[in-house]
C-alpha cells in the first residue's frame, strides 16, 4: 500500500491507530527519512505503552502534545531517549508528528505532537541547541478532524503546567497494523 501526500511519498509498512475518547487517528510512520524515531515509536505502540495515556498539551493554532502522562497528569517512565533526526528533510507541517522533547536536542523518548498548522519554526537549520528543530516521523492519514476537535476542550493550568484539557482527552487504546 502507498500514500502520497503534499508531506510524505512512500511505502507503508506501519499504521498506527490510536483510538481516544473523541475517535480513532490512524497515523502512517516515515521509516524511510526518520529510522530511528519511527522504529521508537512503534516500540512504544506495540508495547500498548500510550494506552491509558492523555493528550496533555493542546494549544489552539499550534499543536497537540501526548504520549507522557496517564489520567491526573502522572508522569509515565520512558526508555531512553533517542537520536535527534530532525535533518531528515521533513517539515512540521499540518498533520505531521513530531517528538517532543526538552531544550536537549536529543532528549525525545516518548512524547510526540501532532501539529495543528505549518510550523515551519520547528524545522531543522543547523546542528546547534537552537537549530536542531523537532523530528517529523509520521503523519495523520486518517482522524485529522479528531485531532482538531481537541482545540475545542477547554484548557488551563495544572500543577506546573499550561495549556492542559480541562476535560482529559485519553488515548484509549492503540493498534499497529
Amino acid at each position: 500500500m502507498s500514500y502520497n501526500s503534499c508531506t510524505f511519498s512512500y511505502e507503508i509498512h506501519i499504521m498506527i491507530t490510536f483510538t481516544t475518547s473523541l475517535g480513532d487517528i490512524k497515523i502512517a510512520l516515515d521509516f524511510d527519512k526518520a529510522p530511528i524515531t519511527a522504529k521508537n515509536f512503534q516500540q512504544y505502540a506495540e508495547d500498548g505503552f500510550y494506552n491509558g495515556t492523555i493528550f496533555h498539551r493542546v494549544i489552539k493554532g499550534f499543536m497537540a502534545q501526548g504520549g507522557g502522562f496517564a489520567s491526573g497528569m502522572a508522569e509515565k517512565e520512558t526508555r531512553a531517549s533517542i537520536q535527534n533526526e530532525a535533518n531528515n528533510g521533513l517539515s512540521n507541517k499540518r498533520g505531521t508528528l513530531a517528538m517532543a522533547r526538552t531544550q536537549d536536542p536529543h532528549s525525545a523518548s516518548a512524547q510526540f505532537f501532532i501539529n495543528l498548522v505549518d510550523n515551519d519554526f520547528l524545522d531543522f537549520k543547523n546542528e546547534s541547541t537552537q537549530g536542531w528543530g523537532y523530528c517529523v516521523f509520521g503523519e495523520v492519514v486518517e482522524g485529522m478532524d479528531i485531532v482538531d476537535k481537541m482545540t475545542l476542550v477547554e484548557t488551563g493550568r495544572m500543577g506546573y503546567h499550561d495549556d492542559v484539557p480541562k476535560e482529559e482527552i485519553i488515548i484509549e487504546s492503540t493498534s499497529v497494523e
